[in-house]
């Protein structure tokens, strides 16, 4: 098995129709999400596609907030690669980007029923819960570098 991350901004060729893809499988088609819930913001962010054996199978998107932190939205994995820890991989490779780039913290609203997973990635849950297109989420958050001077 041969694992490749792609990642696209502000381009919507075959990486971001790839992402919208799997969004669109998993997000509208097995969730029920409103498209027009689902599709929003397209242009401001950033795509991360992960392949397996030339197949898109998950994705994620990264929107920057206005404290530089980078907020992490639409993580899904086409059903048929769940269970590979996929969605993993793909977190630790976007925090590394952000590491590099010195990004302070990840943001991200996790669906309840995902909390676990991404407290197991280091992220805690900040605030009270909230709806998102129905759905029950809590903010997470993880922070990456500290502000020591």
């Amino acid at each position: 098995m041969t694992i490749l991350v792609k990642t696209v901004h502000g381009d919507y060729g075959s990486i971001y129709q790839a992402a919208v893809a799997i969004r669109k499988e998993v997000f509208i088609q097995e969730q029920g999400v409103a498209p027009e819930l689902e599709l929003d913001h397209e242009s401001q962010a950033t795509y991360f596609v992960i392949y397996v054996d030339d197949q898109a199978a998950a994705t994620a998107r990264v929107m920057v907030e206005k404290d530089g932190a980078w907020h992490l939205q639409r993580v899904a994995t086409r059903k048929a690669y769940r269970g590979r820890g996929l969605a993993s991989k793909l977190i630790m490779k976007i925090e590394a980007l952000a590491m590099q780039k010195q990004v302070p913290y990840l943001t991200l609203g996790a669906q309840d029923h995902a909390q676990t997973f991404y407290q197991q990635l280091g992220f805690k849950v900040v605030g009270a819960g909230f709806l998102d297109a129905g759905i029950a989420h809590h903010q997470m958050q993880k922070k990456l570098i500290s502000k020591t001077h």
